[in-house]
C-alpha cells in the first residue's frame, strides 16, 4: 500500500463504506456523510471518489436486486476490502500517535 495516500473525501467515504458494512450505495453514503459529519456531498463527487478508491483497491463493488422504487434499476453496493481495512488502521494509528504528540492534549479537547 506504500505511496497510496487519502485525501479527505476519500477517507470520508472509506469510512462510511465501513460503517455501512457492504450496504452503502451512492446516496447511502451521501446521507451517512451528512448525518455523521454535518457535510454535504455532491453526488458525483461521491461517485468520482468511490471510483478512485475502487481503482486503489480499497472498496470493492457488486450490484445489488432491482428493486420497483428504482424503476427495476440495480444499486451498486459498496463495501470495504481487506487493503481498505488495513487502509483505516493505518490512518488511525497514525492520527493517534500525531494527536497523543501534541503538547496539552487535554486543553484542546476539553
Amino acid at each position: 500500500m506504500k505511496g497510496t495516500f487519502l485525501g479527505e473525501l476519500e477517507e470520508l467515504a472509506l469510512l462510511t463504506t465501513a460503517i455501512l458494512d457492504g450496504e452503502g450505495y451512492g446516496i447511502s453514503i451521501v446521507e451517512e456523510i451528512r448525518l455523521q459529519t454535518g457535510r454535504k456531498v455532491n453526488i458525483g463527487a461521491l461517485h468520482t471518489v468511490l471510483r478512485r478508491l475502487e481503482k486503489k483497491g480499497l472498496v470493492g463493488s457488486s450490484l445489488g436486486g432491482a428493486t420497483k422504487e428504482r424503476g427495476g434499476r440495480r444499486k451498486r453496493l459498496f463495501y470495504v476490502t481487506s487493503a481498505g481495512k488495513e487502509m483505516i488502521r493505518q490512518t488511525y494509528e497514525t492520527r493517534q500517535r500525531l494527536y497523543q504528540q501534541i503538547p496539552n492534549m487535554a486543553m484542546v479537547i476539553a
